[in-house]
């Protein structure tokens, strides 16, 4: 299988503190890789520094392109709407920051394929969390990237709009995407996940399938596996 992102060796320190620790992994083409681990394992510092966010003290990433932030979309726990916009004007301006050209009916479909039509023109700071949390995915899809990176996307939701959300991510993969989605939800990794990489402390402690890891760590749900791979002094090491 190809891979699209190459990791090698990446540190980085904060205040005298390894918040990453020569972590090296791989993002392969048309999985979902789930990175989970407790607060403060480095998960979102790994994630800014393969988005060029940060900058690594040492180590490399490999992209499958010249220019991968192109081919990159990002949904972040925070939704980051344009105030005073509705979720129709929020699409039109993304797009607009993307060169891309988008008439009326292209942007009545997206609405669409994200049930999300009966909403674009309200504002989008106004819609519920799992509307919020669609329109978010929307947006870092707009430029039709190959790889996407979802922070907590059912994070806070209700069973309904988790499920919407779960389903949609099944659906970007069923059309060719590459998803690295970072989570606390373990019901989520095992619906989901193609590959597991567990972090702690800043250093990656376990990853391969759902399948390898329960052979490796003798647990037959990813609960089990979680809580024999994570000691319990360890869950709030620190907070990047």
């Amino acid at each position: 299988m190809m891979d699209y992102i190459l990791i090698n060796g990446l540190k980085k320190t904060y205040k005298q503190i390894e918040i990453v620790k020569n972590i090296s992994f791989n993002i392969r083409k048309n999985e979902i890789l789930a990175i989970i681990g407790p607060n403060g394992a480095g998960k979102t510092t790994t994630l800014d520094l393969i988005l060029q966010l940060k900058k690594a003290d040492e180590g490399n990433i490999e992209y499958w392109k010249s220019k991968p932030k192109e081919s990159i979309g990002v949904q972040l726990q925070s939704s980051c709407f344009f105030p005073g916009l509705t979720a129709y004007e929020n699409i039109q301006l993304f797009a607009a920051l993307y060169k891309k050209r988008l008439e009326r009916e292209d942007i009545s479909l997206i609405f669409k394929q994200y049930g999300l039509e009966d909403v674009m023109n309200i504002d989008a700071r106004k819609l519920s969390g799992g509307q919020q949390k669609k329109l978010s995915i929307a947006l870092a899809l707009i430029h039709e990237p190959e790889v996407v990176f979802l922070d907590e996307p059912t994070a806070a939701l209700d069973p309904r709009a988790r499920m919407e959300i779960i389903q949609l991510i099944k659906r970007l993969q069923s059309d060719g995407k590459s998803i690295v989605l970072t989570t606390h939800d373990m019901g989520e990794v095992k619906q989901l996940a193609n590959r597991i990489l567990l972090l702690e402390r800043g250093e990656i402690v376990a990853s391969g399938t759902i399948e390898e890891l329960f052979d490796e760590w003798n647990a037959t749900t990813v609960d089990e596996l979680y809580l024999n791979i994570i000691k319990e002094d360890n869950q709030n090491a620190y907070s990047l």
